[in-house]
């Protein structure tokens, strides 16, 4: 059985930090992590993870596997619907293809966005540490594709999601995945809308597709209609789209 439908959702409302032009990060609120560059949800974010989680249970077809940017808002807000799958499972209420929804790969491919600069970017936390804050951290996924460290032009980026989704895809179709849930950042997620749609605007700050905090846009598989597609789609929670094989 080959892939049917990508969910993907944008982390929650966070909190912030800011940056100088000498790469100096700084965060209003500590992280989990010690990273200036990942903050947590704010309590508004937490609660919207928690009404996100509650929705993604329902979806059909079920999820069947979790992804996510290993930075901690990302995990943070795909966590709760993890621990949901981790209920049933334990209440013997979990489909057998749902079983792996118990874990979180942490995808490198679908990081934040940091732009090209003479200075290296914040990395995420290593996979021992992540899956110390997140026991549903999986630490035995090597995910294949990251970001340059000192930042990426928008090509760059385009190509770095591009290559992330080929590899994604195919891993999901050689596991026999119907649907895949993807927690990442605002730009990222514009990106995977061009992607797997081929629909690149002329200027890369078009308005095209959304990206609203634990916002779901959903992507339905079927032909391809651009050769630099990955696929076709329409945004959005109801959104029928395709993804190239």
């Amino acid at each position: 059985m080959s892939l049917e439908k990508i969910y993907i959702v944008r982390h929650g409302f966070r909190t912030a930090w800011t940056v100088d032009n000498k790469g100096n990060y700084r965060s209003h609120i500590p992280s989990p992590t010690g990273i200036p560059a990942d903050p947590p949800l704010t309590s508004h974010g937490i609660e919207q993870a928690a009404e996100l989680a509650r929705h993604l249970a329902t979806l059909t077809p079920a999820v069947e596997v979790v992804y996510s940017s290993p930075y901690y808002r990302c995990l943070q807000t795909i966590n709760p619907f993890v621990k949901l799958q981790a209920g049933a499972a334990a209440a013997g209420t979990l489909p057998s293809r749902a079983a792996d929804t118990v874990r979180i790969r942490g995808e490198h491919g679908v990081c934040e966005w940091f732009g090209a600069a003479p200075f290296e970017h914040p990395q995420p936390a290593d996979a021992a540490e992540l899956h110390e804050l997140f026991p549903a951290y999986d630490t035995e996924f090597v995910s294949p594709v990251k970001p340059r460290v000192r930042g990426e032009t928008y090509a760059q980026l385009v190509a770095r999601v591009r290559e992330a989704m080929r590899a994604l895809i195919q891993r999901c179709d050689d596991e026999g995945r119907r649907s895949v849930v993807i927690c990442s950042h605002a730009a990222v997620i514009i990106v995977l809308g061009r992607v797997l749609t081929g629909q690149h605007p002329e200027e890369m700050d078009t308005e095209d597709f959304k990206a609203f905090t634990c916002g779901l846009s959903v992507y339905a598989r079927g032909g391809a209609s651009s050769s630099n597609a990955v696929g076709k789609s329409d945004n959005g929670e109801s959104g029928n789209t395709t993804l190239a094989s």
